[in-house]
């Protein structure tokens, strides 16, 4: 008997070898699937923003000054997690973990609000559950060719030869490479001929708080035949996405699972667009969940043995914002 994991990941298979298209989002521990082909997308109560393709045109107007409010854990709270991590990096566990946390928000924006006037690559409205508005994308399948643009290292825009400092920034630079050599080893498994095309680029990030530069890289690679045409197979092979996970993989989620305390749920999983050709997907990061009537954005970063608490603590607190201006 197949799980009904398995059988979620063959149904996006045979959808797929079909070429029927469909939208998919899987948790972050690849436990939950759920999948919509196009004609569900029609009266669904899942709105959908991606760059390529989108199932809402009216836009209603915002008549209100955004009010906005964090209410973050204090650094003594988020160092219990953060401590265990850094525990475990100095014991060889784990060299890099991404930890992160909830915190509480209050907004006079309603999620499908924010899901409309945000401005990001992937933003998602699901059933008043969540919203997210992503820049990050998981992977690209186009043609036959599989492509990946782990994004890893953020710094305030505003500082002095920020893009630089970030480029040379130790702590950075090593969780950097480390993301890199662990989505080549992952696309490594479903593909041939991977490669590096692009390192270190620099993205910029606007946000209502602060602006932000973010550092991407470029890997590619083809295919492996018999990969071709399986989306579900090619998406269980590279569960879960490394960059919003950490290095190894199985261990790191141990401690991931132990540090945070808290569900991640569908927060740093992936969804993802199948055209009936060719699939554009994203991680599911910058991310508003409703539990009751109370609002949570859940962020946070990448955990080197070089991390200080302080500063990964600033950049969780950096990380919570809408896009909307």
């Amino acid at each position: 008997m197949f799980s009904v994991k398995q059988q979620k990941f063959m149904e996006m298979d045979e959808l797929s070898l079909r070429k029927v298209p469909f939208f998919f989002m899987i948790d972050f521990q690849a436990e939950n699937i759920e999948i919509f082909r196009q004609e569900e997308l029609i009266n669904s109560d899942l709105l959908i923003d991606f760059q390529n393709f989108s199932n809402t045109s009216h836009q209603p107007a915002l008549h209100k000054n955004i009010e906005w409010k964090s209410y973050p854990e204090t650094l003594e709270s988020f160092k219990k997690g953060f401590d265990k991590v850094q525990e475990n990096i100095h014991l060889g566990n784990s060299y890099l973990t991404n930890y992160t946390r909830k915190t509480k928000i209050e907004t006079n924006l309603t999620l499908r609000e924010i899901f409309f006037h945000s401005g990001a690559k992937y933003k998602v409205f699901y059933k008043d559950f969540f919203v997210f508005f992503s820049p990050e994308t998981f992977v690209k399948i186009i043609d036959g060719k599989i492509l990946t643009y782990p994004m890893k290292g953020t710094i305030d825009a505003a500082l002095e030869n920020a893009e630089e400092t970030l480029k040379n920034d130790r702590k950075e630079k090593a969780e950097h490479y480390t993301v890199v050599d662990l989505l080549r080893n992952d696309l490594s498994m479903v593909a041939d001929d991977v490669k590096v095309d692009k390192f270190q680029h620099i993205d910029f990030i606007r946000t209502r708080q602060k602006d932000l530069y973010a550092m991407s890289s470029e890997i590619s690679g083809n295919i492996k035949p018999e990969f071709n045409g399986k989306v579900g197979s090619i998406m269980q092979n590279l569960l879960p996405a490394g960059s919003i996970l950490g290095a190894p993989k199985s261990k790191t989620m141990e401690i991931i699972l132990d540090a945070e305390g808290y569900e991640r749920g569908f927060y740093t999983g992936v969804c993802g667009w199948f055209d009936g050709e060719n699939v554009d997907s994203c991680i599911m990061i910058r991310f508003i969940e409703k539990e009751g009537d109370t609002l949570y954005f859940k962020s946070g970063g990448g955990i080197t043995h070089m991390s200080r608490p302080e500063d990964e603590y600033q950049e969780m607190k950096n990380k919570i914002y809408v896009p909307i201006y």
